[in-house]
């Protein structure tokens, strides 16, 4: 069960036997009289800024499953920025329950392919890159764990040509240039035709650890922002600048903090129609 508290330290109760006594108010109650937060409809709320489900019970969790998995996880740990799980949810959700094929750069402690493996369900098959030789020991029942280095371009073709067209990936590795632009150059080919590929942690464009700094070339943020017109070379009129493989299979790009996601798809050429009676005429 999750339980919600605002900065007061006040707690949302439900109504339910893993609430205690059954003399304390129901939820939609108490949020409706105290203000904690709002209706969204029969069956959810939002509490303290946070969309809640309502079972028939009346005990509430998470709308988002990944943020009730990261926020009662007792396995194995993940390190995530909280606002990610919103955006995970945004773009996945509709890969769940289905034969899907994932790929995570990044393995670290290994708790995120365990959260992966419960939220897109049993027929999905988990596969993990790791630089760290440990990390081998973290595979499971449809978890596969690769280790080599990211920016290895040849090692990154390995794992394409073996695991096949890949459904998801979230990059989550070293998070320096050199690997994030190769990770993407090398996978984003082979994903399905609906896939996506999801970049996390790209603030560190912006230090120079990292080899970042703000409007950097060649950083990774820089490499994506160019991206952003090949998706419109659609409507170039300039020589140099033309339709290319990227166009025809990328229906959108989204910029959130610290994440950028690209999502596959057949594109055709655009065209504009008219339809409806003119109303006066117009040069």
């Amino acid at each position: 069960m999750t339980r919600l508290t605002n900065r007061h330290g006040e707690v949302a109760p439900c109504r339910g036997p893993q609430c205690g006594s059954g003399q304390r108010p129901g939820l939609r109650r108490a949020v409706r009289r105290r203000g904690w937060g709002s209706a969204l409809g029969s069956r959810a709320m939002k509490v303290f800024g946070r969309e809640l489900v309502l079972a028939p019970s009346g005990e509430a969790s998470l709308a988002n499953p990944l943020e009730e998995y990261f926020l009662n996880n007792k396995r194995r740990r993940i390190h995530k920025w909280v606002h990610y799980f919103e955006i995970y949810h945004r773009h996945f959700e509709r890969f769940r329950g289905r034969p899907v094929n994932i790929l995570e750069f990044g393995v670290n402690q290994g708790g995120s392919l365990q959260m992966w493996r419960n939220y897109f369900g049993r027929q999905a098959y988990i596969n993990g890159v790791d630089i760290e030789p440990r990390c081998a020991e973290l595979g499971g029942r449809r978890i596969r764990i690769f280790i080599g280095d990211q920016e290895d371009r040849d090692f990154l073709r390995s794992i394409a040509a073996e695991i096949g067209p890949i459904d998801v990936v979230i990059e989550d590795g070293g998070h320096r240039m050199g690997q994030q632009i190769a990770t993407f150059e090398e996978i984003y080919p082979h994903l399905s035709e609906d896939g996506v590929f999801l970049v996390e942690d790209v603030h560190t464009s912006y230090w120079p650890g990292f080899g970042g700094g703000y409007r950097k070339p060649d950083t990774f943020m820089e490499y994506a922002k160019g991206l952003t017109d090949q998706l419109n070379a659609w409507h170039s009129r300039e020589e140099g600048f033309a339709v290319d493989e990227f166009t025809r299979t990328t229906k959108s790009v989204h910029f959130y903090d610290s994440i950028v996601v690209f999502e596959r798809g057949t594109v055709v050429e655009p065209h504009a129609e008219q339809r409806g009676k003119r109303q006066f005429k117009t040069k």
